[in-house]
């Protein structure tokens, strides 16, 4: 089993080059003030390694509520937090696995109601369609890097081999498998994506510079 020691410093190695998104691009969602008042608390945290577990813990929405660049930036400040178990109210996890049905039973008057969350379970069709909450996690997660993914991975097989009473041993599992495995595989390298930008910025140099001056 890989110590987690080891997963500690491939997520700091994975994520060392992780940009910040901007102050202006933090909130993912602007419907209610909480919105804002969890993610704001992030403004100006440019580097990701020194953010306390206190504000992390204090702020425990928040992954819920960040732009999907922020996620991908602040996240891994949560995943060492776990690993060192200093979070409190904050479980990653849940964030990371989203490819299970799961249901509970709800009592309601004379009847009992199944609902269901995660998987192919509709999220809302009347302002989703079709969309699943596995087609959102796969839209959501996409955002990582093959290097970042792996050391994702990384972190769920630690917590899976870790889970001694079998708790999140299924959804991490059904993770892996539908998402995480092949994400780590396929994704986009880190280094596509900075020769990516530098093609767009000599792309934007060029057109400007062949911009007549009307002034």
């Amino acid at each position: 089993m890989i110590s987690k020691k080891a997963v500690i410093a491939q997520i700091l190695a994975a994520f060392s080059d992780t940009e910040y998104p901007g102050d202006n691009f933090l909130c993912g969602s602007y419907e209610g003030s909480e919105t804002y008042e969890e993610t704001s608390a992030f403004k100006g945290k440019t580097e990701w390694e020194k953010l306390e577990p206190e504000l992390l813990d204090a702020h425990s929405s928040a992954l819920s509520f960040f732009s999907e660049g922020a996620f991908r930036f602040f996240l891994p400040a949560y995943l060492i937090a776990d690993l060192r178990e200093e979070l409190l109210t904050v479980e990653p996890l849940f964030h990371l696995t989203g490819f299970s049905v799961t249901s509970i039973q709800m009592p309601a008057n004379s009847r009992v109601f199944t609902r269901k969350g995660g998987g192919s379970t509709l999220m809302n069709p009347k302002r989703y369609g079709a969309m699943t909450f596995a087609d959102y996690a796969r839209y959501r997660l996409s955002v990582f890097t093959r290097e970042e993914a792996t050391a994702i991975v990384a972190y769920l097989n630690y917590t899976r081999e870790t889970d001694t009473h079998g708790i999140y041993t299924p959804r991490i599992v059904e993770a892996l498998e539908a998402f995480w495995l092949d994400r780590a595989e396929r994704a986009p390298s880190e280094e596509s994506l900075k020769t990516h930008l530098r093609e767009e910025s000599e792309f934007l140099a060029h057109l400007l510079s062949k911009t007549p001056d009307l002034t």
